[in-house]
């Protein structure tokens, strides 16, 4: 059986759709039930976490590299749109938003956190809301963080600055209603 190529090298940030964003930090051989596996040694330095992937296993679970910039822009731009509030019951959403946020994909990210995003004059979160809302917007700013090369803070400040500017026009336009 040909090796295949690898997909990713040491060093190379990485997404693991149910953690976020990782490092490879080290390629390993290791023999598991008398098979040798080739290991991805992934480094989550946020929740001090090392996660070993096998190789051949890596696409199937969904592991990836950082989006493309076409992907962040249109995960930016997700952020400045309308909140879609759904009138389910809080559950089924927060079962969907969990979904959304473990797909790993950026824009499905964007989008639960522009959704869950209150601003100052609007009425507090519920302690679930506030938790999910805030890993999803940990989530994104660390993939943004990493594509930009700047701190999880500074990215995080970003994205609440976007939802900030978005809330005045759509608050602006309830007002006015």
């Amino acid at each position: 059986m040909a090796a295949k190529p690898l997909l990713f090298d040491v060093g190379d940030y990485v997404v693991y759709p149910k953690h976020g964003v990782g490092r490879v930090i080290e390629l390993q051989r290791s023999e598991i039930a008398g098979m040798q596996l080739e290991l991805y040694v992934l480094r989550f330095e946020k929740e001090r976490m090392t996660l070993r992937v096998p190789t051949n296993k890596a696409e199937s679970v969904g592991m990836r590299k950082l989006s493309s910039d076409k992907t962040l822009r249109e995960a930016l731009e997700t952020l400045n749109g309308k909140p879609k509030v759904k009138r389910t019951m809080w559950s089924r959403r927060a079962q969907e938003y969990e979904a959304k946020i473990n797909s790993g994909d950026l824009v499905s990210i964007a989008e639960v956190v522009r959704d869950l995003f209150r601003a100052d004059d609007q009425p507090e979160q519920s302690y679930s809301e506030r938790q999910i809302f805030e890993g999803a917007t940990s989530r994104l700013a660390r993939e943004l963080a990493a594509m930009e090369e700047t701190d999880e803070k500074t990215a995080q400040e970003r994205i609440l600055d976007i939802l900030r500017a978005s809330a005045a026009i759509y608050n602006k336009d309830k007002a006015a209603a």
